[in-house]
């Protein structure tokens, strides 16, 4: 049961009744109020120019005034929708993806509805969510510990947030921006990774020259530009070439198609720990036997390492099954 008090009431209502029909009992049991006293709420939505309709029998719905989607328009809605589903670390999303149905028409806005229930259980960290964002979105530096990938250490951190990406792999939130107090360049730092975040009173602007789309042409995941990246060539069987030309990968040329019907083709790979382009990489053996790396020769190398590690680990084992 939801108590709230008339104003705030009456705007849940029109957010209820622009999403799906509803019942007056329903609605009464929603805020723990009268049948009667959603009523007179009905009218005063009428009386205020919402356009409240009876759909059935003690049914309501408000009238649809959004503009009208294109099919693809509303297909984009719909399988962002999705993503925002599956990208979800908090309840507080679910709020966000009802507000995006309600643009949608049926039977898209039931189907997005109906397949994203269960934001009741998530349980992240709302508290990083909302000072990043508000972070973002009055432009003052956030404070936060933070742990990086494989780290067992909290190090302060204070950022100037310029951009929110969600990672196309593990659609984790990241903040990208200047990190001031003892890297002083642009950084990106994984949300799930911060920790005691508060907001300070330094205030920032954002940099004129700071572009997203350039920080994250060439970003396999969510590590944008930096200096020194090299050029990766690299050689697919056929077995992998439709599924390297169906792809829409970052940076990535087809220098040649062969007579075999494999690749030739090139990437830049931005250094990432170590100077490794750990992205890039784990890209690279997704595909196992079925792409060669040609150059450079210390990444070549590298893939050769790992590969050569991997038969060590499986083929020891093998062979003590064997025994």
């Amino acid at each position: 049961m939801e108590r709230k008090n008339k104003t705030a009431r009456l705007m849940d209502l029109v957010d209820r009744l622009a999403l799906r029909p509803h019942g007056v009992g329903e609605l009464a049991r929603r805020y723990g109020v009268t049948e009667r006293t959603v009523e007179r709420d009905l009218e005063a939505l009428r009386e205020q120019g919402y356009a409240v309709e009876r759909v059935g029998r003690g049914q309501y719905a408000l009238r649809a005034s959004s503009p009208p989607l294109h099919p693809v328009e509303a297909l984009a809605l719909f399988a962002a929708g999705r993503l925002l589903y599956h990208q979800a670390p908090t309840k507080q999303y679910g709020s966000a993806l009802e507000k995006l149905a309600r643009m949608l028409p049926n039977p898209l806005r039931e189907l997005l509805l109906q397949s994203t229930k269960g934001l009741e259980a998530k349980a992240g960290d709302s508290r990083t969510l909302e000072m990043v964002a508000r972070a973002l979105l009055e432009r003052r530096v956030l404070a936060f510990e933070y742990r990086s990938g494989g780290s067992k250490n909290w190090r302060p951190k204070e950022l100037q947030v310029y951009f929110l990406e969600a990672n196309r792999t593990n659609l984790g939130l990241y903040a990208i921006g200047y990190e001031r107090t003892y890297h002083k360049s642009i950084l990106t730092f994984k949300l799930s990774r911060m920790r005691n975040t508060r907001l300070l009173e330094d205030t920032y602007e954002f940099p004129p020259d700071f572009d997203p789309s350039a920080y994250l042409r060439q970003a396999w995941g969510v590590v944008g530009a930096r200096e020194g990246a090299v050029e990766v060539r690299l050689r697919f069987s056929p077995e992998a070439a439709w599924r390297v030309l169906e792809g829409d990968y970052p940076g990535l040329e087809v220098e040649a198609e062969l007579p075999d019907g494999g690749l030739l083709a090139r990437l830049p790979a931005v250094p990432f720990k170590g100077g490794v382009p750990w992205e890039v990489l784990a890209w690279i053996q997704s595909f196992g036997p079925r792409v060669e790396v040609l150059s450079p020769p210390e990444f070549r190398s590298l893939w050769l390492e790992e590969a050569r590690k991997v038969w060590e680990q499986y083929g020891t084992r093998q062979e003590m099954s064997a025994v």
